[in-house]
């Protein structure tokens, strides 16, 4: 077997040409708009059923959850992350749907902050439903897909970047349109190298989901040349921000939090927003700040225009009255990711759409520039992932240079070689 670097990354004088030629059929693919969709109303959907056509059935899994308050009210305050996605979804679906005599329902069970998980499950295998879309985070997850129910189901899911789930946790019956967090701290450290900034100072958040960002950032160092030359972690209290003692307090803990040896960016793992937007313009050195704000690697964000992606961000306003979050988009491509193999196979039966979803002829439009599509070694949506600022779309990973045998996309995340996933090699 080649080295890993080998496999991976080919130099530039190595491209073949049937490598460029399938990168730029998967761009084409990716880039037909999706101009003549409309919303297909439910009574639409039902005269197609009662036609006589076929009758897919999505669940869609997940608790409420108490809104985060947000560091600026101009961001949105969800109550309904990820189900608004997987409702356009459907509404996308059904669009083509009735051209086909196809139709879809989502049968939503979405619990209350202490509701059994289990007991959701199986009310979703008791209708008959068999594709699931899980919003839950990465424990519940595996709960859910360790039932005997899940055992004749295929869960996506729309949530948890665990790469545990996508290494040794990893399960036959789950695909992850969330990316993980190795494919964003991938992103972003091809984007610091392509802008030669190699000097990283790592600051890490006190929750478990950002040391486990910090760990991603770490091994995407060593992979794209980057040096981590400061490591600390937030000791301060967050505090309300919002009172005249907040910020002047802030002004000041920033500043010491930052200060050490100099670095070309300030790197924050704070995944939960406690600290990270009060980071730029109050830091030691002059500097950029990256990752989890700032400058962030995403699935998805409200700055992306190109690709047709401004039509999806105003039917999804339409419909939910806010802009799509990367939870949303997760759940979106979950949905139609079965509307795709439906279409594609003509098919309703749940064996030919799974097997279609796990073939190499599967390919979604996502709205950014490629083709999506399954990795078989362990169930990750292969996709871009947007550079975004808070106002503008600064770039897209995979950079160019960044060559792979198969596909670049690969480049971010866990490749075959690396996966510590082996239901399905």
């Amino acid at each position: 077997m080649r080295k890993e670097e080998e496999v991976r990354f080919w130099p530039l004088s190595r491209r073949r040409s049937d490598l460029s030629k399938a990168i730029g059929r998967r761009r084409l693919i990716a880039a037909l708009p999706l101009a003549g969709i409309l919303l297909l109303s439910p009574a639409a959907a039902a005269l197609a059923q009662d036609a006589g056509g076929q009758s897919i059935l999505i669940g869609y899994l997940g608790r409420q959850e108490d809104p985060r308050t947000p560091a600026s009210f101009l961001e949105p305050v969800a109550t309904d992350e990820g189900l608004q996605g997987a409702r356009l979804a459907l509404a996308d679906n059904n669009s083509t749907g009735m051209f086909l005599n196809q139709s879809f329902r989502l049968v939503e069970q979405v619990l209350p902050p202490d509701g059994d998980i289990a007991a959701g499950l199986k009310a979703l295998a008791d209708e008959g439903v068999r594709f699931v879309v899980a919003d839950l985070p990465g424990d519940a997850l595996l709960a859910v897909a360790d039932r005997p129910e899940a055992r004749s189901m295929l869960l996506f899911n729309a949530r948890a970047p665990d790469d545990a789930l996508r290494n040794e946790q990893c399960r036959a019956n789950i695909l992850h349109t969330a990316a993980s967090r190795r494919m964003l701290a991938d992103a972003l450290a091809q984007y610091l190298a392509w802008k030669k900034w190699t000097g990283w100072s790592l600051l890490t958040g006190r929750d478990p989901g950002d040391a486990l960002y910090a760990d991603a950032v770490r091994r995407a160092a060593k992979r794209f040349g980057g040096r981590i030359v400061a490591e600390k972690g937030w000791t301060f209290d967050t505090g309300n921000r919002r009172t005249d003692t907040g910020v002047t307090t802030i002004q000041s803990d920033i500043p010491l939090a930052t200060q050490g040896p100099d670095y070309d960016v300030l790197v924050v793992a704070d995944e939960a927003g406690n600290f990270g937007d009060y980071l730029d313009g109050r830091t030691w050195h002059p500097r950029p700040v990256a990752g989890t704000q700032g400058l962030t690697a995403t699935a998805w964000s409200r700055v992306n225009e190109q690709w047709g992606g401004t039509q999806l961000q105003s039917r999804f306003e339409k419909l939910a009255d806010r802009w799509m979050l990367p939870r949303d988009y997760a759940a979106w491509l979950a949905v139609r990711s079965v509307g795709e193999a439906a279409t594609r196979t003509g098919a309703a039966g749940f064996d030919d759409l799974v097997a279609y979803l796990h073939s190499a002829d599967f390919e979604l439009a996502g709205f950014k520039g490629e083709a999506l599509s399954f990795r078989k070694w362990d169930g990750q949506m292969r996709q871009p992932i947007l550079i975004a600022g808070p106002r503008m779309l600064v770039s897209v990973s995979p950079q160019e240079g960044f060559l792979h045998p198969v596909t670049p996309l690969d480049t971010l995340g866990d490749d075959a070689p690396e996966s510590k996933c082996h239901f399905n090699r």
